[in-house]
């Protein structure tokens, strides 16, 4: 009989250590990391215990075993790293810009492909919450080692691109994160070749690079929008990086905020509080006072979440007092593009009041936010999601005919849109206003089909 060779796998048995993973607990997150990218596995504890006795995964299998280790040790961990076959390792893998690597430019035009060309393995990748604090540790952000091999490039190409990005931005807040999205993703591609371009001065390259990662972002609010949170992920820990490669530290402050509202959105905040007290940090009387109203709210939004009110009440305070004193005009252009600060302290104070379970105050303040948009040209996604939290909150409060009258404003605006949240807002429409029907209220049934008709229109 032969004599059996194989090597036991000492580094995916570490791994697992480092991890404070059992065998069966492994088994379980391998099956959900795929289940999420559209695979079905069947791995068990029997499964993993051949692999740590030195029997080899398939190619796929391995990306996901790295992809739930990597959950749990807070980095990016490669299936080389635990011992796999360089074959194996080099599969495509789930974890494709998770992280700040030294090529962004390059990694965003691979996941931009995976985008357009719908791959599972990362449209339906699930949001990684170990990964949401990797762009805080800065021993990430690895040198970005510009190739400059283009053509000559210089003013008119770096004004096309903030224009269209500009124009890209304003027909996202009008018809939705599903309006023009492979059009967005696809510009990424001459804007890439721009940032590989021959520029007469290092700024103008810089500039490049930091008007990519406006775009990038951009990318990451419609995937966001199509409720393709691990997709977002990764376009924004890009555009983070974008940013550290362009050296401009108050727009990779930018980016860490919008990741701490992602997290709160989905209702995993356990990095929130960090991500907005490192964007804050790196703002605070280095931008213009309105701009920096964005990052004092998100941080209120972050401290409700950690179930610390009377810190949230005083952040809200600094945020109202900086959009107050501030001036729209000295806006920094990555946080204009996204429309009025003043409604949008207002409605993400709504939000930290709703966290608190102030519903009086977070009507009011959606209300205020609505206020400020009034007039605002192209708003009808952000002033119909406004105007449906605000009716929830006037649910909540039992002023059922007045929440009826707001929903049937929203509804108005949603006409056109093409959102996974305006269908989640118009779903949880229906689910309350059944309620309304079974307790009487007349304008609940017309409502009701009326939102009914939406949804078929808008499937």
């Amino acid at each position: 009989m032969a004599k059996n060779t194989r090597v036991p796998n000492g580094a995916l048995k570490e791994a697992l250590r480092e991890a404070g993973l059992t065998y069966q607990q492994l088994a379980n997150e391998v099956r959900q990391a795929a289940a999420l990218a559209g695979h079905e596995l069947r791995t068990s504890k029997a499964g993993v215990s051949y692999w740590v006795a030195g029997l080899e995964p398939e190619p796929l299998t391995a990306t996901y075993i790295a992809e739930a280790i990597s959950r749990h040790v807070g980095r990016e961990v490669t299936p080389a790293e635990l011992g796999f076959t360089p074959q194996t390792a080099t599969s495509p893998t789930p974890l494709l810009g998770l992280g700040v690597g030294p090529d962004p430019v390059n990694i965003v035009r691979r996941i931009g492909e995976a985008d357009i060309f719908r791959r599972k393995f990362l449209t339906g990748a699930a949001y990684c919450v170990a990964a949401a604090a990797l762009p805080l540790g800065e021993a990430q952000a690895a040198e970005y080692a510009a190739r400059t091999t283009g053509p000559r490039a210089g003013r008119p190409e770096l004004d096309a691109v903030r224009d269209m990005t500009a124009a890209f931005t304003s027909i996202d807040e009008r018809y939705g994160g599903q309006h023009g999205r492979r059009a967005v993703v696809q510009y990424y591609g001459e804007v890439a070749d721009l940032c590989e371009s021959t520029f007469a001065t290092e700024a103008e390259h810089r500039e490049a690079l930091t008007l990519a990662a406006n775009l990038v972002y951009l990318c990451g609010w419609k995937a966001y929008d199509g409720a393709e949170h691990g997709l977002a992920q990764r376009y924004y820990h890009q555009a983070y990086a974008l940013t550290l490669a362009a050296g401009d530290e108050q727009h990779g402050a930018w980016i860490l905020r919008i990741m701490a509202h992602n997290g709160l959105d989905i209702r995993r905040p356990e990095h929130t509080l960090s991500l907005a007290d490192a964007a804050l940090d790196r703002v605070r009387g280095r931008v213009s006072p309105m701009t920096e109203s964005l990052f004092a709210i998100t941080r209120a939004r972050a401290l409700a979440a950690a179930g610390r009110g009377p810190e949230a009440a005083t952040q809200v305070r600094e945020a109202q007092d900086l959009v107050r004193r501030g001036d729209v005009e000295d806006v920094e252009h990555w946080a204009a593009l996204w429309g009025s600060p003043t409604a949008t302290v207002s409605s993400h104070t709504a939000k930290t009041f709703r966290s608190l379970g102030d519903h009086a105050n977070a009507e009011r303040h959606y209300a205020a936010s609505i206020r400020a948009r009034r007039g605002a040209p192209g708003q009808h996604r952000i002033g119909a999601l406004t105007l449906s939290a605000q009716a929830e909150e006037q649910a909540a409060q039992g002023h059922l005919e007045a929440a009826c009258g707001t929903w049937d404003q929203a509804l108005d605006l949603f006409s056109g849109v093409r959102s996974s949240r305006a269908r989640d807002a118009v779903k949880g429409m229906r689910r309350t206003l059944k309620v309304f029907e079974a307790r009487g209220v007349r304008a609940a049934a017309d409502l009701d089909e009326r939102a009914r008709d939406w949804q078929l229109s808008h499937a």
